[in-house]
């Protein structure tokens, strides 16, 4: 999976945070609960990013940098939302449409 600029940095900044992460594996594991599918978690999760990342920017160095060089508009954080369900969330079992299940005989 490939992050842009911005998702790689709050990735990195969540990393070095051992607060941060727990802030956001716990938002994660809400998002993920609260959604019906994974695509919806995503959804909500990627926005959550951004306003954090906005958020940030006004206190945080490594933000304000970034900022400074490429700008502050809205950008994806779709891939860092699912890479961080993939990894901080047990899979959701897969639905079994019951048909043509094979029985044994």
């Amino acid at each position: 999976m490939s992050l842009n600029r911005f998702e790689q940095r709050v990735r990195d900044y969540v990393e070095d945070n051992p607060e941060e992460k727990l802030y956001w594996q716990d938002k994660v594991a809400e998002a993920a609960r609260r959604a019906r599918d994974d695509h919806a978690a995503a959804r909500d999760l990627a926005e959550r990013l951004w306003g954090y990342c906005e958020e940030r920017t006004a206190v945080v160095p490594v933000f304000l940098d970034g900022m400074r060089a490429e700008g502050l508009r809205p950008t994806s954080m779709r891939n860092l939302a699912e890479y961080w369900l993939r990894v901080w969330v047990a899979p959701r079992p897969k639905r079994s449409s019951g048909a043509g299940t094979y029985d044994g005989i």
